[in-house]
């Protein structure tokens, strides 16, 4: 899946809303305390887990007196949960957060920055309750969920605090490993964050997923691609096997930690050449592949 560029009408929106935000909040240095957060917007949060039916049941039986859609028929959060895997979901009609209790604590907090977000945006709340055809077309759901990723990172990374930060680094995953320490926030949402909102002028790719020498059967290779929006302007996107053939080419067969480095051309949409450094790091979960932009290609002129 490639990543979802916002319209810039639809991020200004959003933007607005987690300014006011982090203003009410006193415009606070990272890493962002998300109680502080839920207690100025009054949101309710809850835990279920999805791997003890009984306690699921049990929550979602508390929740019935929260009014009668969920009266009605509690079954269908029941099954939501189940047969989506949901990690997190948002009750507008009540404020109310529900996490599930078996995720790591960092990806909690992803999750319930991302429920959040869909608190904060306004059409988001008749979208959820309303119209049942919209909501259940892939575009739709994609796109709603695009936006409450894009309000969760506007948060969690603080705005304009996070680029500062990013760009007074060098490109590279060593930069993305302290900015994680520093704002708290997993490994991965940083690894996003860092192509999309840093070093505008520097085309990048990110790549999430499994280990190029260890691919699992029926598995995608790639669950994310992130393209900046200066690749975008210059490249057109690559193909899955074009990229995993140039991650073959230096990887190692290690299955955790640094994976290698390597030096990869890349012909931008003017038929031109250019040189992209490639590192990847796994984590023996994902495998991370930061490409980042070096130089044009040299050409060789004959005497």
């Amino acid at each position: 899946m490639r990543n979802i560029i916002l319209s810039r009408g639809t991020a200004s929106d959003i933007d607005k809303q987690v300014t006011k935000i982090l203003k009410g909040l006193g415009n606070p240095e990272p890493p962002l305390q998300l109680d502080d957060v839920r207690e100025l917007l009054k949101l309710d949060r809850r835990y279920y887990s999805t791997t003890d039916d009984s306690f699921l049941r049990e929550t979602i039986s508390k929740l019935t007196v929260a009014g009668a859609q969920v009266l009605k028929r509690p079954s269908l959060i029941l099954d939501a949960v189940k047969k989506l895997d949901l990690r997190a979901l948002y009750l507008p009609d009540r404020k109310r957060i529900l996490l599930d209790s078996t995720q790591p604590d960092a990806k909690q907090r992803w999750n319930e920055a991302h429920e959040i977000g869909h608190s904060l945006i306004p059409w988001h709340e008749d979208l959820m309750l309303g119209d049942q055809e919209q909501t259940l077309t892939p575009g739709c759901h994609d796109q709603i969920e695009a936006e409450a990723n894009y309000a969760a990172g506007q948060l969690l990374f603080l705005q304009a605090q996070f680029q500062i930060a990013a760009n007074d680094s060098a490109p590279g995953l060593d930069a993305v490993r302290s900015l994680k320490g520093a704002f708290g926030n997993t490994y991965t949402t940083t690894f996003w964050r860092f192509i999309e909102d840093s070093h505008r002028e520097i085309p990048m790719i990110g790549l999430i997923g499994g280990h190029p020498r260890h691919p699992k059967q029926g598995k995608p290779n790639f669950r994310h691609i992130i393209e900046s929006p200066a690749y975008r302007a210059m490249f057109d996107s690559l193909s899955v096997e074009h990229l995993l053939q140039a991650m073959r080419t230096y990887c190692k067969y290690q299955k955790s930690g640094p994976l290698g480095a390597g030096e990869i051309s890349i012909v931008d949409k003017r038929g031109e050449t250019h040189v992209f450094l490639f590192e990847s790091f796994s984590n023996t979960y994902d495998c991370l592949t930061l490409a980042t932009y070096q130089r044009p290609h040299a050409r060789v002129v004959g005497l």
